[in-house]
């Protein structure tokens, strides 16, 4: 199979389209083919969108939240701008020439409004709108060439000061052909003409032409500030010219030099990354590009960016270097914040582009968990992965989980070309040379006894590109809270500059401390190099005793594989459980507590406790990842905390399992258990994977040792709870390094549900795994957003070792801590939260209700039905949500049981969730247990609707008289009797309720008060008989009141009422009736 082309290092950034609006827009109404967005404007706050209706959409963009939505009657919206350094104000130019500035009055908290509307381009088309830097003023541009400024009043004055000042409109000047583009900068304005460009002294009035030659044509110009690194440096302006050709020009106007691209520019489109299509390069070289650039935008610190009908382009002019060219058509206009680019398209559609550098669009593919993009990107890109630079945020280990969450059978081809930029990755005399040659030219530096390099920053020096993106990492984490409250918003990264010593140093942090003995010569190529010769040292001097050791358990394991293999064992739970026991014999022989310790086996690896502990390392991620296909992996917050154990005195950590409280033990005696969590030796690859499935298995079928012996004899017995529970506990802290943490917690959740000892045991466990992590490090600060952004960055997780942090979380924080963990859902799921949360129910309720309601009404009823698991929850979940803020007893049932007058009413805190599992579909027990509950609790609505589903109509119809609201009956999810019995009844019922009820009744929610006479929604004979005749016709009603002996108890609104019912009846008939002759009249003409 063909490998993917790899793109030259020389191209450092893509764009990535991370994000489709296609959604906003059509929640805007935006996508059809009467309304569609004719202009886009952005700033930090808002994504400003004009529509061909006149109206202004602004939305802010930190979650796509916030909505303003502002009319126009003057036309369309050709031109929008936003005041970059006071986003309360936004500039709005119509089709009729008209420009409208408004307030949009946030900190206030008011309505927008309009503050002035300019006439001074009426009947013109205006081409360009530009904000002052500085105040509040704003440059209008038509198509005739005139040039003008609106100065706004900066006093933020209310409506009636307002009417009293006056906002003058200065005419600026008027060129020689349409304006193209607008730019201010420290009180310069510069225009872009067709022919031309502009420099304006806005403050003392003074212009100046660039250059001397003419253009024809649409060309921009835009100013290049200054560097926060260049000093006292004036700022530059490029301007467009024919044949891909840029001036550079200073600030007072001279043209400094003239920069082509056309060579540059035929080098193959880099691909734009996108989640619709996977990334094609194509390494033909094209034809030389002589391209016209309609507008000049500055992008970031050092690029400036433009766009033809063939694509994007970006240019570091300063360097004449092609930063990316890649190929998005159709594009009308583009707005950019920092590296953000919102495009709009000639169909009126709006894309958004980040431009990223490689590893940090990897990175986010990473952590959204697009494995297959990512990987691709990877591939094209592996010249700029292997860089040093690239490798601060995209470490070895990232790549291989990468590499373990590709699928074999059908990413064969990538997952090779994965594994070759593995080997290239790996951190040996290429880690170090590269490190040496990065501080060769700009700093000095010394070499430890270590081998570290301890790097000397010179005052003043320069640094390459490279170095950007340390900086930017260090921007973008400030930002990631934001990420975690919403998944929509990326962070900001801005491009800066850092010196090459921040880098080395922060590469070689962690290898600081190493306890080793052994002497490095000076400059070693790298301490890492020695580290892993002594481990393939002692991993030699270690294999014998190890095959030792394990040859009886190989041996057993590969007989009691095979033996499952047969269908006749493996689905007998007894024959199975027989093989299961004759095999655990061996693994408590080799690994059970009745072993006094392995230390004479492994003598030889205790020589070192910083080696080993980096080989446990290796093989608990084994244990965790058996095969590229297990669903099991540990988790970078995982992989952190092994790390860890490197770098600090881990003793009782890095030896044996059974050494962990070699102290304690002594003084505790033999029968004391410790957890395992480690394996007491090295384990090779190929039997781990079949050592985790028996021991998992063993546990699942409570295939537990037994102290006495006699196993079959206890195995037959009924053993009590209270013992199973204890060997439980007993054989999770002997084992835990050889079980399937997955497995095991849903066998915990499904068997153990009465036993807290048992979870606790399992929680016990994944906190020694993680007790080193950065997050258990963090939350010693205390600091709860920051752990949760964190976590959120360590992500995606699919370990159930986000559990145990998840433990500390409510530990430390209570229940401020449960409702965030929503973000983490599947990882963490509801039963999860139920073990974490139950000595507080109440706790897991908010959790469980803020999850469903996170998700979109639709989805809601199908992601409660999936967590229903096993079927029991659901009446142990509705008890919950029933007698959670929830109304008194004793104001919704009356001393009978039966409802209390518009107790329906009372709000239910938790209404939304109760409805929802009622109406989840259950067999017919389960239902009459759900009605039973909602009875006892007083939760009408639920009652009545489950009564009338279980056909159950006759007490459907009581609790409702009792409820007294006629909208039961006649409301839109009310009920109406189907029959004539149930409609006597229904009247009879309310006969027999007393008239002097409805007067001197309670009031409970919006019922009428005390006294009243109006008893349109109190259930009556009248208001019953009135819905009677609405349903089946008053001369239909008439003679059923008149069986029932009814007709005396109605009054003469009721007569006037139905006589108005047989007008209205009689007036529809004869519009039936005439649309069916017009019908037929029709039907014969076309037969003749």
């Amino acid at each position: 199979m063909t490998s993917m082309p790899m793109i030259p290092e020389s191209y450092s950034h893509v764009l990535a389209e991370l994000e489709c609006l296609d959604p906003l827009l059509s929640a805007l109404r935006l996508d059809s083919s009467r309304l569609k967005c004719t202009c886009i404007a952005v700033s930090r706050k808002w994504l400003a969108l004009g529509s061909s209706g006149g109206g202004l959409n602004l939305i802010q963009k930190e979650g796509w939240k916030q909505r303003l939505f502002l009319t126009h009657k003057e036309g369309a919206i050709s031109r929008v701008a936003c005041c970059l350094h006071d986003e309360d104000y936004v500039a709005v130019a119509t089709s009729q020439g008209l420009v409208v500035v408004w307030q949009l009055n946030q900190e206030r908290r008011g309505k927008p409004e309009r503050i002035y509307v300019s006439t001074e381009h009426k009947g013109k088309k205006v081409t360009s709108l530009c904000w002052d830097t500085a105040t509040l003023r704003v440059f209008v541009g038509d198509h005739v060439g005139k040039v003008s400024a609106i100065k706004i009043n900066t006093s933020k004055q209310g409506k009636a000061a307002a009417a009293f000042v006056m906002f003058p409109v200065q005419i600026i000047t008027t060129v020689d052909s349409r304006v193209v583009q607008l730019d201010y900068l420290d009180g310069r304005l510069l225009i872009s003409s067709l022919t031309r460009s502009y420099l304006c002294d806005t403050e003392r009035e003074k212009f100046w032409k660039i250059g001397n030659k003419e253009r024809d044509g649409e060309y921009g110009a835009c100013f290049f500030p200054a560097g926060k690194s260049c000093g006292s440096q004036q700022p530059l302006i490029y301007c467009a010219r024919p044949g891909s050709r840029m001036w550079e020009v200073n600030f007072e106007g001279e043209v400094l030099s003239t920069h082509q691209f056309k060579q540059l520019l035929s080098s193959p489109p880099l691909p734009v990354i996108t989640l619709r299509l996977d990334p094609q390069y194509n390494t033909s070289a094209c034809s030389l590009q002589s391209l016209s650039f309609p507008k000049l935008l500055y992008l970031t610190e050092h690029c400036v960016m433009t766009w033809t009908e063939r694509g994007i382009y970006v240019f570091i002019p300063q360097n004449v270097q092609v930063l990316l060219w890649s190929e998005v058509k159709d594009i009308q206009d583009i707005a950019v914040y920092r590296n953000e680019l919102f495009c709009l398209h000639t169909n009126g559609k709006v894309s958004r582009f980040s431009l990223l550098l490689v590893e940090r669009c990897v990175e986010r593919l990473l952590r959204r968990g697009f494995w297959s993009l990512a990987a691709r990107v990877c591939c094209l890109f592996q010249n700029s992965i292997i860089s040093c630079r690239a490798r601060k945020f995209l470490p070895l280990d990232k790549v291989e989980h990468l590499k373990s969450q590709l699928d074999l059978s059908t990413q064969s081809d990538v997952i090779s070309q994965l594994e070759e930029l593995i080997s290239k990755l790996e951190p040996l005399d290429s880690a170090c040379s590269s490190r040496r040659s990065s501080i060769s030219s700009h700093e000095s530096f010394s070499v430890l006894d270590s081998g570290i390099y301890r790097v000397i920053s010179r005052r003043g020096s320069q640094s390459d590109e490279d170095s950007c993106s340390l900086n930017s990492q260090t921007l973008s984490e400030d930002e990631r809270l934001k990420e975690f409250t919403t998944h929509q918003e990326e962070e900001q990264v801005e491009l800066d500059n850092v010196s090459h010593a921040s880098v080395v140093v922060e590469t070689d942090r962690n290898e600081t401390f190493l306890p080793f003995s052994i002497p490095l010569s000076f400059r070693s190529p790298s301490p890492l190099v020695s580290l892993q010769a002594v481990k393939e040292s002692l991993e030699l001097q270690s294999q014998p005793q190890e095959e030792d050791r394990l040859r009886d358990l190989k041996i057993a394991t590969t007989e009691a594989i095979n033996k499952l293999q047969d269908p006749l064992v493996f689905l007998e739970p007894q024959c199975l459980r027989e093989v299961l026991r004759e095999w655990f014999l061996y693994l408590e022989q080799t690994f059970g507590f009745k072993e006094p310790s392995f230390s004479d086996d492994c003598l030889s690896i205790k020589e070192d406790k910083n080696v080993l502990a980096e080989e446990q390392s290796e093989v608990l991620e084994e244990n965790f990842e058996p095969d590229k296909h297990s669903d099991d992996h540990v988790g970078k917050g995982q992989t952190d905390a092994l790390q860890g154990n490197t770098g600090q005195d881990q003793t009782s950590k890095a030896h044996f399992g059974r050494e962990v409280c070699e102290n304690d033990a002594s003084s505790k005696g033999a029968s004391d258990h410790v957890f395992q969590v480690y394996p007491p030796c090295l384990i090779a690859r190929d039997i781990q994977k079949d050592l985790v499935e028996l021991t998992t298995l063993c546990f699942e079928l409570n295939v537990f040792p037994c102290k006495n012996g006699n196993a079959k004899e206890n195995a037959e017995q009924d053993l009590q709870l209270t013992v199973s529970w204890v060997l439980a506990c007993q054989f999770i802290k002997d084992y835990f390094f050889l079980l399937d943490l997955k497995r095991l917690k849903r066998c915990i959740t499904i068997n153990y549900t009465s036993s807290t000892s048992v979870w606790e045991t399992y929680i016990k466990g994944l906190k020694e795994l993680t007790h080193t992590s950065p997050v258990t490090l963090a939350m010693e600060n205390g600091d709860m957003l920051k752990i949760l952004k964190l976590l959120n960055d360590l992500g995606p997780w699919d370990s159930p070792l986000l559990l145990a942090h998840a433990q500390r979380l409510y530990e430390k924080f209570g229940e401020t801590a449960v409702r965030p963990l929503i973000k983490f859902y599947p990882s963490i799921l509801p039963s999860d939260i139920m073990q974490l949360c139950r000595h507080h129910p109440a706790h897991f309720l908010a959790y469980l209700d803020s999850l469903v309601k996170s998700k979109p009404e639709d989805e809601r009823s199908s992601l409660l039905q999936s967590l229903l698991n096993p079927e029991a929850l659901r009446l142990d979940w509705l008890c919950l949500a029933v007698s959670h803020d929830a109304p008194q007893r004793t104001n919704t049932v009356d001393s009978e049981g039966n409802p209390r007058p518009r107790s329906h009413l009372f709000t239910w805190g938790y209404s939304q969730l109760i409805l929802l599992l009622i109406k989840l579909p259950a067999d017919f027990v389960t239902k009459e247990k759900m009605a039973d509950i909602c009875k006892s609790y007083g939760f009408w609505p639920g009652y009545v609707s489950l009564c009338l589903e279980l056909d159950r109509r006759i007490e459907a119809f009581t609790n409702i008289v009792h409820l007294d609201d006629m909208n039961l009956l006649d409301g839109e999810h009310g009920s109406i009797p189907e029959t004539v019995e149930e409609w006597k009844f229904l009247l009879h019922l309310a006969q027999s309720r007393s008239t002097d009820f409805h007067c001197h009744g309670t009031q409970n929610g919006n019922t009428i008060g005390n006294g009243s006479t109006n008893w349109s929604n109190c259930i009556t004979v009248e208001n019953v008989a009135l819905l009677l005749a609405k349903v089946i016709g008053p001369d239909r009603a008439l003679p059923v009141l008149q069986e029932c002996d009814l007709t005396a108890e109605l009054s003469e609104r009721f007569t006037r009422i139905c006589e108005i019912l047989r007008i209205a009846e009689k007036r529809q008939r004869a519009l039936i009736q005439s649309m069916l002759e017009r019908c037929d009249r029709f039907l014969w003409s076309q037969q003749a």
